[in-house]
């Protein structure tokens, strides 16, 4: 049923938080499987019956009463979260406290407890988003795989030792010490940054996936902005780089499914909803004295969907930024951005150059989209010939079948 998949998606994290939150993280398992069966009931039942006014609120008195049971049945074998669990072992008092524990105020801080937990300094980076998609963001073990072009068997594997790591602590991150909180920001700011990128410049062929990756990282950030603590600069930095790319996410691939490059897409469909949303960010991160990389991708981001067309893109400024983003983030592929703006800037043949200077090739070489750019600027040169041996290395590195048709229609039009 649609109306069940779609609540869901929007319910689930918050529901898993809560009841890991009673729980305890070592038992975040049962939280799932108790949060599934409040699933599986909702379908029997609105099938039957209609969707009800509070979707929302249906689920998680389901999923109250399914860990109720639980509590019953398994009181005197497990143990739960250390701060509640003297106050569920009693028979009479384990549903008032529980009640207690899952009404609406408490569970407010849940989804970002859950958050900040998954972004324990013990996984990596792969492995705390990869426990972000499933558990807070109700995506399926075959979504996540999709998402990252990987096995299911892998990224079960991935996500069952982040479990593992996480059940150690037993207990939730404590989002309002505000020391701690502060010390492990990063780390969440960095996760949800790959989370929206994953979707942007995503390796998998399901447009569909992508989309959703992007709208649960900007979800995820609006979240921890609304904390006390969370609505730094940084942050808001990071929700206006998002919400600026999010707004030409619709032009960057047409009804087929083919890409289109920045120079190529149709500037109507850029969304002003998410360029306002992105200014207003952008704005509010302007407090503080420091200027994070957040702050500079947010203000390129800008500078793309601010101009009217591609002659109005203030190249100079965006060179600038790259140049300063590269001494505070120093990549092979901020590189390739920069030499491709130098291009635009100074023409194809200082393009070329900028390429071929960067320092680590071997990772370059790669990335389709750096032949890509390398062809494009031969081509503008006259370099025919060479053009068309850097779109077959960019046609050999394609990592999905959207890259390598993008990549075979330029080798076509060489024909």
């Amino acid at each position: 049923m649609e109306a069940v998949d779609h609540h869901f998606r929007h319910a689930r994290g918050r529901i898993v938080a809560a009841l890991t939150k009673v729980f305890g993280l070592q038992n975040i398992d049962l939280a799932e499987d108790v949060t599934q069966d409040a699933f599986r009931k909702a379908l029997e039942v609105w099938s039957i019956r209609g969707t009800p006014p509070d979707p929302a609120a249906w689920l998680m008195v389901t999923a109250r009463n399914g860990a109720l049971d639980v509590i019953r049945r398994e009181s005197r074998l497990r143990t739960f979260d250390p701060e509640w669990d003297p106050m569920l072992q009693g028979e009479w008092t384990a549903e008032s406290h529980l009640d207690r524990i899952l009404g609406p105020a408490a569970i407010k801080d849940d989804e970002l407890r859950l958050m900040f937990s998954c972004c324990h300094h013990g996984l990596s980076e792969e492995v705390q988003v990869a426990l972000i998609l499933n558990l807070l963001s109700g995506f399926s073990v075959k979504e996540v795989a999709s998402a990252y072009v990987s096995s299911g068997h892998a990224i079960e594997k991935r996500i069952s030792r982040g479990k593992r790591v996480l059940a150690e602590s037993r207990t939730l991150f404590n989002v309002s010490r505000k020391q701690e909180f502060e010390e492990r920001l990063p780390a969440v700011q960095r996760a949800l940054y790959l989370l929206f990128n994953e979707g942007y410049h995503s390796a998998s062929s399901e447009a569909a996936i992508r989309a959703q990756l992007c709208a649960e990282a900007i979800r995820l950030t609006e979240l921890l902005i609304e904390h006390p603590f969370g609505g730094t600069p940084s942050t808001y930095a990071l929700a206006s780089l998002m919400c600026f790319n999010a707004a030409r996410l619709r032009s960057r691939t047409d009804e087929q499914g083919e890409l289109h490059s920045l120079i190529e897409q149709n500037r109507s469909l850029w969304d002003p909803g998410f360029i306002a949303a992105g200014a207003a960010h952008m704005s509010k991160s302007a407090f503080g004295l420091v200027i994070s990389e957040y702050h500079i991708e947010a203000m390129l981001a800008s500078a793309h969907v601010q101009a009217p067309d591609l002659e109005s893109t203030d190249w100079s400024r965006i060179v600038g930024l790259y140049d300063h983003l590269l001494k505070l983030k120093p990549s092979p592929i901020i590189e390739l951005n920069r030499a491709i703006a130098i291009g635009q800037r100074d023409g194809p043949k200082h393009g070329l150059v900028a390429l071929r200077v960067i320092g680590d090739q071997q990772k370059l070489n790669q990335y389709p989209f750096f032949w890509v750019a390398q062809a494009d600027f031969e081509l503008k040169v006259g370099l025919r010939e060479e053009a068309r041996n850097s779109f077959l290395s960019a046609l050999e590195t394609a990592r999905n079948p959207q890259e390598r048709q993008f990549i075979s229609a330029r080798l076509k039009s060489l024909e």
